[in-house]
């Protein structure tokens, strides 16, 4: 089984955009295809090469070399990427979630989503390449939601709450600076 965090393997350069968006698709482990498609869908897949459709208003979610899609009806989870902000699961492996991140900033100030993620990482639980949709870690996914949910926040949330947003901010920031994984 590859690593968790490790980039997918290199597939040939046929059908590379996706044929709904026009989007460059990102290379997709055959194994995520397959463990997130509905069985329905399953039943339909070809084993060449997938790619994963990134654009957020596109309705596919993976396309092969042959101009075959799978739309978000045809995945057993919510795809985050397709879904609108608030509260969308981005961490599959682990809950980590927009609404549960918000939560936690608005009590103490900043989320320790990251920060969870990397410690299971660290202790090799991520499943990663089965679980998220991308089929890559999604570390740099989690980041950079903790980053969207804190500047969603008025100012004024979070005086209410009594937190210091200061301290969300200055976190924030800084794990904003790291570039997305996948």
């Amino acid at each position: 089984m590859p690593n968790c965090c490790a980039v997918p393997a290199a597939t040939t350069s046929a059908a590379v955009c996706c044929p709904i968006s026009g989007t460059k698709g990102k290379p997709v482990e055959l194994q995520t295809v397959k463990a997130l498609l509905t069985p329905e869908a399953l039943r339909q897949l070809n084993a060449s090469p997938h790619r994963f459709c990134p654009e957020p208003t596109c309705a596919v979610v993976y396309f092969d070399e042959s101009g075959h899609t799978y739309s978000k009806a045809d995945i057993r989870v919510p795809v985050w990427q397709k879904e609108p902000f608030g509260a969308r699961m981005v961490c599959y492996c682990f809950g980590e979630n927009e609404a549960d991140m918000r939560t936690e900033i608005v009590a103490m100030g900043s989320s320790d989503a990251v920060e969870r993620v990397r410690a299971h990482i660290d202790a090799g639980r991520c499943a990663c390449e089965v679980r998220n949709p991308r089929g890559v870690c999604c570390l740099g996914d989690v980041t950079a939601a903790v980053a969207r949910v804190a500047a969603e926040l008025a100012p004024a949330e979070l005086s209410e709450a009594g937190s210091v947003p200061w301290k969300a901010t200055r976190r924030i920031r800084s794990a904003s600076l790291r570039p997305e994984a996948g």
